[in-house]
């Protein structure tokens, strides 16, 4: 009944409107007009409305990030004309997600940019019938948990491990600026971040679903494994948990031998730092969400943490196993030094890092120790219940079942005699308990072979192409389980019944 009682009060309270302040300066100068020649604005804040609150608040609902987003910073006057070496930026479309407020530009060359106000409009994450509830002022309040200047800090540290970045600076939008397309008037008087994007000719990054795609049409095209595992074990040490499929792009360089190698283009770094189970109500909440972890000196949840790209990690880490992982995270520890640490979080304003740096130095530190572990239990968190996929091209997957493990090797069925496959590795029923081979070619091949005597308790799945073929296996069949992808049912390709000789 209390929590009925509540729902109900919560429902019938209505969102405080405006939310937040109209513009970004001290409120005694945002009540005169911006100077037309002004370059820069001092004392300005992220948004004043998120440290508006008393002991009480704070205890219930956390202090977040609250004193960071009405510190006062300098920045920039963003003037679209300038902005870019070589001449104007023009907006081309509006970007962002169901918070953010961003925006595409073009600069000189075909460079894109995007800019992003540091602020965030979370409205669209409600249903339209609660968007004038007391529930959009919880949901905004909850923005404070993250950092909004945090994104700062990230190049130097992705440079060192070799993954791509952007590097975003701070700006002011004018109150009146009028360059920025249709959505001039929803960054007037914000803070924001300006980037150039890694790599930033259309024609040059893909996004993930057509990435997908070019990976499905053949071996020869491919994701860039290990440098996308030294990026998710970025996010992880970072405690960027919002790491989906729409925050990558994917710049495609040709492979040795012929081919596409896909390297990882992180983007929008929004949750780096995310602190959120310091109130009562939150730490109910993460506990219910596993992903809203938050960063500290101890990685806490791991497999919550990483749960928001693990559609993707399942595709593109699936050659790498335990001693990669393993590799990766050393690797990560010996491109890190304090020195390094240091240089990137004073990137932060300096009244942020006043009010953050050292404890932010500090779990830094920490994580990069515990970093090791971090990767076993990321890794092991994948590696429970893996998937092979194929091609659109004909494959010949060659499986070999031994007291302790499993080895997989899946080639190109029109290769050269002799030529390695492209895929090879080994697993353990320590780590996974069922692998699926999902092959997609009309033509695929599962060559399955058996050790005599007892052999690793480890469930393997055949998945067959879409439509009525079926495909051949060989090779003796003890514990082999042959299955239709129900997902192929439901998409209108349901997959013959195994006949005698494939089960």
């Amino acid at each position: 009944m209390l929590a009925l009682a509540l729902g109900a009060g919560l429902l019938a309270g209505c969102a405080r409107e405006p939310y937040g302040t109209a513009d970004a300066r001290p409120p005694a100068e945002a009540a005169r007009p911006l100077p037309p020649g002004a370059d820069s604005v001092r004392g300005a804040a992220a948004g004043r409305q998120y440290d508006r609150h008393g002991a009480l608040y704070r205890r219930l609902l956390g202090a977040h990030y609250r004193r960071v987003w009405a510190a006062p910073v300098a920045a920039p006057v963003l003037d679209p004309a300038r902005a870019a070496a070589g001449g104007p930026l023009r907006p081309r479309k509006a970007g962002g997600g169901y918070q953010s407020i961003s925006l595409n530009l073009e600069g000189p060359g075909g460079r894109l940019y995007a800019l992003r106000a540091l602020d965030k409009d979370p409205r669209k994450t409600l249903p339209v019938w609660l968007r004038h509830s007391f529930l959009l002022s919880a949901v905004r309040d909850a923005t404070s948990a993250a950092n909004p200047y945090a994104a700062l800090v990230v190049p130097p540290l992705a440079q060192a491990v070799g993954v791509r970045h952007g590097t975003p600076r701070l700006v002011y939008v004018r109150p009146d600026e009028a360059g920025l397309g249709e959505t001039s008037a929803r960054f007037r008087g914000r803070l924001a971040l300006l980037e150039e994007k890694p790599d930033g000719r259309a024609q040059a990054v893909l996004n993930t679903e057509a990435m997908l795609a070019r990976c499905a049409e053949g071996p020869a095209n491919a994701v860039d494994a290990p440098g996308y595992l030294r990026a998710r074990l970025l996010d992880l040490w970072l405690g960027d948990w919002d790491r989906h499929g729409k925050q990558w792009g994917w710049a495609a360089v040709p492979a040795p031998g012929g081919g596409t190698r896909f390297e990882p283009v992180p983007k929008d770094r929004d949750q780096v730092f995310f602190r959120f189970n310091d109130g009562a109500l939150p730490r109910v909440v993460s506990w219910l969400v596993p992903k809203l972890q938050t960063f500290g000196p101890r990685f806490g949840n791991v497999r919550g943490l990483a749960r928001q790209g693990r559609f993707l990690d399942r595709r593109a880490l699936a050659p790498a196993d335990r001693a990669a992982f393993a590799r990766a995270a050393a690797a990560l520890q010996g491109a890190l030094p304090d020195s390094l640490l240091a240089r990137a979080v004073h990137r932060l304003p300096p009244a942020v890092f006043a009010l953050e740096g050292p404890r932010t130095l500090a779990a830094l530190r920490a994580r990069r120790a515990a970093l090791p572990d971090a990767a076993a239990r990321y890794y092991r968190a994948l590696a429970r219940r893996p998937a092979v996929r194929g091609t659109a091209q004909a494959e010949r997957f060659v499986v070999r079942r031994y007291p302790d493990s499993v080895a997989v090797a899946v080639y190109a069925a029109a290769g050269p005699p002799g030529a390695p496959p492209f895929y090879r590795r080994t697993f353990g029923p320590a780590d996974t308990r069922a692998l699926t081979l999902d092959g997609r070619g009309g033509a695929d091949v599962f060559d399955v072979g058996t050790a005599p005597g007892r052999v690793a308790r480890l469930r393997l799945t055949l998945l067959g192409p879409p439509g009525p073929a079926r495909p051949t296996t060989t090779g003796p069949r003890r514990r082999l389980f042959y299955q239709a992808a129900a997902a192929r049912a439901a998409a209108g390709h349901p997959l013959a019944p195994p006949g005698p000789a494939a089960r």
